[in-house]
């Protein structure tokens, strides 16, 4: 989801930074979960699980209006804060679901000097890491992942590394 020409920067501006991370945070719904994030500059980056495709649809739909009222609310404004739908693509296997949560927990390492973990994603809350962030975080914003994909499955591939890139997505998926 690509937010729309005109606005702050979703990662750096702290008030719509605080206001995406809110919705995020509220919007979990027993068909829809998001497990896993990071905010880009002028998009996201989302893993989340549903049901099935009607409710990834009502669950995205949901969260897009979420964010824009946060968004609106924070920045006096009106109307959708994003330029375009989202881009669904179902994980179907182990290697693919890893190189999906590399890409979207350590996007930031791909684009610029990086670090060790994103602060503006769900980095912090990720229990697969080869070396864990320090504890003592907040609580988390993301809901805890159900499918094996998520859970147990990826880690067949490699816990990841702190400050590790990804590729590109093409190509991390057809790995």
């Amino acid at each position: 989801m690509r937010a729309r020409a005109g606005l702050p920067s979703l990662r750096s501006d702290k008030l719509v930074l605080k206001a995406v991370r809110g919705a995020l945070a509220e919007g979990h719904k027993p068909a829809f979960r998001v497990v896993q994030f990071s905010v880009q500059s002028n998009h996201l980056h989302l893993i989340v699980e549903a049901h099935d495709k009607d409710a990834l649809s009502r669950g995205m739909q949901g969260l897009t209006v979420r964010m824009a009222r946060a968004v609106n609310r924070a920045l006096g404004g009106k109307g959708g804060i994003f330029a375009d739908r989202y881009h669904a693509h179902e994980l179907k296997t182990p290697r693919e679901t890893r190189a999906a949560l590399l890409y979207v927990l350590q996007n930031w390492a791909k684009h610029g000097p990086g670090g060790t973990y994103d602060p503006h994603s769900s980095a912090i809350w990720f229990d697969g890491w080869a070396k864990p962030p320090s504890s003592g975080q907040a609580p988390p914003i993301v809901a805890a992942a159900r499918t094996w994909l998520i859970t147990i499955g990826w880690r067949r591939h490699g816990l990841l590394r702190p400050g590790e890139k990804p590729g590109s997505l093409t190509a991390a998926l057809s790995a």
